[in-house]
């Protein structure tokens, strides 16, 4: 019969003739037939199959040993041993290579015939060894898909035990030697129908034998994380990814990045290539799994590995978006490396100049997916622009590509980049020790105490939260300076974009610190406000002076247009926030203190006796108010008007020092040296102290004045009006009284009331010619030698009477106050520092702050509160020359509680927490010794009324944030570097010390070893409602 068969194989006959004789031929081995011609058909038709030179012959003996074998099987069992399958394993058939597919297919075809003879248990357990040193031979995917199919039919061929683990890593590794190098689609499709049925095989054997799975794990990482220049492992092994259980995923990260012995190179490696996985058509998870390393790499500090990673593959991550079938994980990891790369724009800027060309793709594809792909995608380019604005060279082509497309609002901006931030990445594997302080959720910096500064660091938070004052500082082009308006632009710079939790502000501490403050030693803030304001402000004049002597001539060419990030260049004044230099439209000669926190003050002394005035206009930059006699808050509520007889006189100082009057002086009530507060009636407010600082004052007795004209002393009344305000009113308390028994400070505890929003009575002249004679220097700091009260001042002085410059008689001075007219300012509250203490040597300042901006009221507008209706009303509630509350409706009220509880901030030196006005209100009734003592005021706009010296009228108006400009942004990214670099040393020391190690992790730790809000043994509670406790924002 073989003969027969051999010699129909080789005749000439037609196709038809020869399946009709092979047909005779299968039917033929129903019969009776010898083990020899049985031996011999076995061999003809093995001879066939496997060396068969067309598909025809291939067919031919398939169909006849199926027959055969059926029918004889013990004769095919003898035929098909477990020797002659090792032969064609180790060794091939004929010049058939020992690694064709085709022996496989055959062994699998024979296989099936022997099912179920006892032999078939032999030739399984060669097929075990076999295929192990098969796969230790790296085959081509071809044969590795023809073994999947074979070892999924028979799971006995597949090795057990260690055996099996030695296979499964064999197998993984034979993966990573897949390489594709067709070009075709059907030949794609082919390598990736291949590769997908091998890494099938692996699930099963990893379901079926679970203790294979974390070997072979370690393996894939072995070979991506393998540092060998000549080794290039394939992205097939990408497909794995879908086969491992998501629920392992913190157990291996855990494993990979706590390990001590994964060197940093390797890690980078792995990293790497895992991210090129993203290229494989079919595999799922890859981006899960990716962006968990990554984010397993930040919980531990290994910012190298990250920043590295993030510059080397951020351009392919972007590529893969162009392809449908992988762009959306391509999105995911693109979307985590740019959004947490936070301390500088280098990686979002790689991928700008290809952002047009994908959401023009985007547009015109027409697949159904791409509408809401491209909305993900632009959310997220709006989210980088808003992270790293100031480059309008390079966005303003994408924002015109999406302007038509939503944009998120900034809330959810800031909410993502949050939460996004390496620095907030929770570490739930790593001991406590690994563990790092990040940001406070309401995404502010903190400042560290460098050793009782405190006061400074209050003050700063303060004037940082002055949003106008900190925009118009940032805008000033200060290239190349060493000034302390530099430093204090370098610092608010950090504040704004620092990824430190909390920032040590040395070098400003070292240049802004008064020659007479002791280093390491508790200080009054309201001085250092006061030093600093002048500093700051003489600083500028001094400019100014030398600008001036300089010859004028054309100005040169700004080399800093050439940087995208200094918006200096005169063509982009229009579109851009810039110094208030350049964009004033006449340079009135102020310096930015003086807009900013500079009011007018006439002082008003009217002799009784004659009526002749003498008169002084001054400048100021803080008003100190002395506490009003406890009878004035017991009669009644009602502030002091001028109409009232005043029984005891003595006011602030203007820029004074922060103590009250002697208590031997016959005009300064005994309560106000006691630190017990009023206990009866209702508290004083802050209208009450100015309005006692505004009221008029008898000179009288001791305190007479000298009347030039009358050429004597005599009784006088001395007034003051404010012909000026502030664009930031700041107040202080003077809380801190001399006791000149005891030769101490002592503070007055008494309760204030602070509204959160007020108004302030502003007098102007229609026609009036100025008289005052302390213009050459408007700032005036005390010192504590000169702090003294303008109401110890008996008799002017030599000097001060020479200065009068105008002396106006009583009818002269009727007819000037009919031609006054008094504004009503509204104010809104700004910002508060807090002492806790009982004495200015010791406690503790922190402050409460939100962002009021002047210009467009932002949260709490005067024309949202109907400031406009009620300053037309008549001012029913009080004389327009008094200070007073705003009166709220109900409506409005629950309106500002609602907002206010949203943006009020506590900053306690490196301690950052969400507040509200009522912690504000309420602290002293809480904490007794814990008392208002800065208060920082926004003058607000009315509509249709213009605010004389406001900064719209002087074109000053800084709307939005400014961009950073090139010096300070390199600034940042140098110390934001290094910060990620500290701490990823940190971790490493921590992680090696914490095996002996018992410490436990404080979060938010407080600066000093005493109760939160101290400073010192003597501090009070300082919580106010706020808390301390900070939740886990990166800038850059």
């Amino acid at each position: 019969m073989d003969k027969i068969l051999e010699g129909l194989v080789s005749s000439d006959h037609s196709v038809p003739v020869k399946r009709a004789i092979v047909k005779k031929v299968v039917e033929a081995a129903e019969k009776e037939v010898t083990e020899e011609q049985c031996q011999s058909l076995f061999v003809l038709t093995t001879r066939l199959i496997l060396l068969g030179e067309d598909a025809f012959q291939k067919q031919i003996g398939l169909q006849v040993l199926e027959a055969y074998a059926r029918y004889h099987r013990p004769e095919f069992e003898r035929f098909f041993s477990k020797d002659f399958v090792l032969s064609l394993l180790q060794q091939g058939y004929g010049q058939l290579d020992r690694k064709d597919p085709a022996i496989i297919d055959y062994i699998h075809c024979c296989l099936r015939l022997l099912i179920s003879c006892p032999s078939v248990l032999e030739i399984f357990s060669v097929i075990q060894v076999e295929v192990l040193r098969m796969v230790c031979e790296r085959p081509e995917p071809a044969l590795c898909a023809r073994l999947n199919t074979l070892l999924s039919d028979f799971v006995q061929c597949i090795p057990r035990d260690k055996s099996g683990v030695l296979f499964c890593q064999q197998l993984v590794r034979t993966i990573s030697y897949f390489h594709c190098f067709a070009s075709q689609e059907r030949e794609l499709r082919e390598y990736v129908g291949q590769v997908t049925r091998v890494s099938t095989l692996l699930q099963n054997i990893w379901k079926a034998d679970p203790a294979t799975l974390l070997p072979s794990l370690q393996e894939v990482f072995a070979i991506i994380s393998s540092t060998d220049p000549s080794f290039d492992p394939s992205i097939a092994l990408a497909s794995l990814v879908q086969h491992i259980p998501v629920q392992m995923i913190t157990v291996l990260i855990k494993s990979l990045t706590t390990d001590q012995n994964v060197k940093d190179a390797s890690m980078t490696k792995a990293l790497c290539r895992m991210i090129d996985w993203l290229s494989w058509p079919l595999a799922q998870h890859v981006d899960t799994w990716v962006i968990a390393l990554l984010k397993g790499l930040a919980a531990v500090q290994k910012f190298t590995i990250l920043i590295d990673v993030t510059l080397l593959k951020i351009e392919l991550v972007f590529s893969r978006l162009w392809y449908p079938i992988v762009r959306q994980g391509a999105l995911t990891v693109l979307s985590h490396m740019l959004l947490s790369f936070q301390h500088s724009p280098e990686a979002f800027h790689l991928v700008v100049p290809h952002v047009v060309h994908l959401v023009q793709s985007l547009r015109t594809d027409g697949l159904p997916t791409s509408k809401a792909f491209l909305l993900q995608f632009t959310e997220l380019i709006h989210c980088m622009m808003y992270q790293y604005s100031g480059f309008p060279d390079l966005y303003d082509h994408i924002l015109e590509t999406i302007k038509d497309l939503p944009k998120p609002g900034e809330e959810k901006i800031k909410v993502v980049l949050n939460q996004s931030a390496w620095t907030s990445q929770s570490n739930s594997f790593a001991s406590g020790l690994l563990r790092q302080v990040v940001k406070s959720e309401t995404g502010k910096t903190g400042l560290v105490n460098l050793g009782n500064t405190c006061y400074m660091n209050s003050i700063i938070q303060t004037l940082f939260m002055a949003t106008d004052f900190r925009r118009h500082v940032l805008s000033l082009n200060l290239n190349g300076s060493n000034t302390l308006m530099k430093k204090l632009q370098l610092l608010f710079a950090f504040l704004a974009h620092t990824q430190r939790a909390a920032y040590a502000p040395r070098s400003f501490l070292d240049s802004s610190r008064p020659p007479w403050f002791n280093a390491g030693s508790q200080q009054d803030c309201s001085e250092y406000l006061r030093f600093l304001l002048d500093r700051l402000h003489e600083e500028e004049k001094t400019l100014q002076v030398l600008e001036s002597a300089k010859p004028k001539v054309s100005n040169p060419v700004d080399t800093n247009c050439k940087e995208p990030t200094v918006q200096t260049c005169a063509e982009d004044t229009e579109e851009s926030s810039l110094s208030p230099v350049e964009t004033k439209p006449v340079d009135d000669g102020r310096t930015l203190i003086e807009r900013m926190f500079g009011g007018n003050l006439i002082t008003g002394i009217r002799c009784m006796q004659c009526n002749s005035i003498s008169e002084k206009e001054e400048r100021f930059t803080d008003l100190s108010l002395a506490f009003c006699p406890s009878a004035t808050s017991q009669d009644s509520p009602q502030p002091i008007g001028p109409s009232e007889e005043p029984k005891v006189l003595c006011q602030g100082s203007v820029n004074g020092g922060s103590e009250t009057p002697e208590p031997g002086s016959a005009k300064t009530p005994t309560s106000n040296t006691s630190f017990v507060p009023v206990a009866n009636g209702p508290p004083l407010s802050v209208p009450d102290l100015v309005n006692y600082f505004l009221a008029p004052e008898i000179l009288d007795e001791d305190n007479a004045y000298f009347c030039e004209k009358c050429d004597s002393l005599q009784r006088a009344e001395r007034t003051m009006k404010l012909v000026s305000a502030p664009e930031y009113l700041i107040l202080t308390l003077l809380r801190f009284s001399y006791d000149a028994k005891c030769h101490v400070r002592r503070k007055i505890l008494d309760n204030v009331t602070i509204p959160t929003l007020m108004r302030v009575p502003v007098h102007s002249l229609s026609m009036h010619t100025q008289c005052s004679s302390s213009t050459s220097s408007p700032l005036q700091v005390d010192s504590p030698e000169s702090s003294e009260n303008l109401a110890k001042k008996l008799k002017p002085s030599q000097k001060e009477e020479e200065e009068e410059k105008e002396r106006i008689d009583g009818d002269e001075l009727i007819n000037r106050e009919e031609e006054m007219l008094v504004q009503s300012v509204p104010y809104v509250l700004s910002s508060v520092v807090m002492h806790s203490g009982i004495s200015s040597e010791s406690g503790h300042y922190y402050s409460y702050g939100r962002n009021i901006n002047g210009a467009d009221g932002t949260q709490h507008s005067a024309n949202q509160l109907g400031l406009k209706e009620d300053l037309g009303n008549g001012q029913a509630e009080c004389s327009l020359s008094t200070c007073s509350a705003l009166s709220i409706s109900p409506e409005q009220g629950d309106k500002l509680s609602t907002q206010e509880a949203k943006d009020w901030l506590l900053f306690n030196d490196s301690r950052v927490t969400f507040s509200s006005f009522q912690s504000v209100q309420n602290i002293t009734n809480r904490f007794p010794k814990d008392t208002a003592y800065v208060l920082m005021y926004r003058k607000q706009e009315v509509q249709g009324q213009s605010q004389n010296g406001g900064l719209a009228a002087n074109g000053m108006r800084v709307t939005t944030e400014p961009p950073l400009q090139k010096e300070l942004l390199d600034a940042i990214i140098k110390d934001n570097k290094l910060y990620l670099q500290e701490q990823e040393l940190n971790a490493r020391t921590q992680a090696l010390q914490a095996p002996s190690s018992s410490c436990s992790f404080r979060p938010n730790g407080s600066d000093d070893n005493n109760p939160p809000g101290s400073c010192g043994p003597s501090g009070g509670g300082g919580g106010g409602g706020g808390g301390f406790n900070t939740i886990s924002r990166l800038v850059f």
